[in-house]
């Protein structure tokens, strides 16, 4: 802020010494109709400056969400897989540590040259977007350039798929976000968990842990989501999508 005021007043400084001031200057003094017009023109060209120096500007970070519930409790379920995602991207570009903010655990670092937000909310998976919505505000950064790793009943297990916008199929996480960012236009990484085959086991089903026999092809697939990331964020989605399917074991 400090520097953003010596540079406003070196640069009304030079403004006012002008040629063109100085003409306008001369061309007023003496008539005050002419002195008024010539003041209005100086406050106006000062405000205009000042705007376009204090006027909010976009973030080029990244915000990267990742969804669960908080406590060793959770630690193994399936909805906190992207919790798990956070801590892999943390581990393999050297992010951290974290520290408690917004009511989340949140790491601030690089991947590859890219600046990121790393996020993980604690105040349970139905009131994520309570964090994220105070993060994104604090840091400036847009809905294009926030992501969200969550689990996903629609997809079969340990497959991925990246989509921006669209419905939150019940996934009250991101349900949330979408009220607190006030659009469903954020970018989602959906971590396929597979569905149990019935409506009514949904609630047990996501807060169970992964079977030890799952538990592989998830830990395979959340280093691979973090070691592809910089591609993510860098080269789109498609590709990140791509690499990551390379990346995997084939069955």
């Amino acid at each position: 802020m400090l520097e953003k005021l010596k540079l406003l007043r070196a640069v009304k400084k030079r403004l006012l010494k002008s040629k063109f001031f100085k003409r306008i200057y001369d061309y007023a003094r003496g008539n005050l109709f002419r002195a008024f017009l010539f003041a209005v023109l100086c406050s106006a060209l000062i405000v205009a400056l000042m705007f376009s120096f204090f006027k909010k500007s976009e973030s080029d970070m990244w915000l990267l969400v990742g969804l669960g519930n908080p406590g060793s409790k959770y630690e193994g379920n399936r909805h906190n897989v992207g919790f798990h995602v956070i801590d892999a991207i943390a581990d393999e570009y050297g992010i951290g540590p974290f520290k408690s903010k917004f009511n989340a655990e949140i790491a601030e670092g690089r991947i590859g040259d890219q600046k990121a937000v790393l996020i993980k909310p604690q105040t349970y998976m139905n009131e994520s977007g309570q964090s994220v919505g105070k993060a994104a505000k604090f840091f400036k950064i847009t809905k294009a350039r926030t992501i969200v790793f969550h689990d996903e009943l629609d997809l079969a297990p340990a497959k991925m798929r990246v989509k921006v916008g669209g419905g939150v199929a019940g996934h009250n996480g991101l349900k949330s976000i979408r009220a607190h960012l006030g659009s469903p236009d954020f970018k989602r990484v959906r971590i396929g968990i597979g569905h149990p085959g019935d409506r009514n086991r949904v609630s047990g089903y996501v807060l169970n842990d992964f079977s030890k026999a799952e538990q592989p092809a998830f830990e395979e697939l959340v280093g691979v989501l973090a070691r592809q990331m910089e591609i993510l964020l860098t080269e789109g989605d498609e590709l990140y999508m791509t690499r990551v399917s390379e990346a995997l074991p084939k069955k």
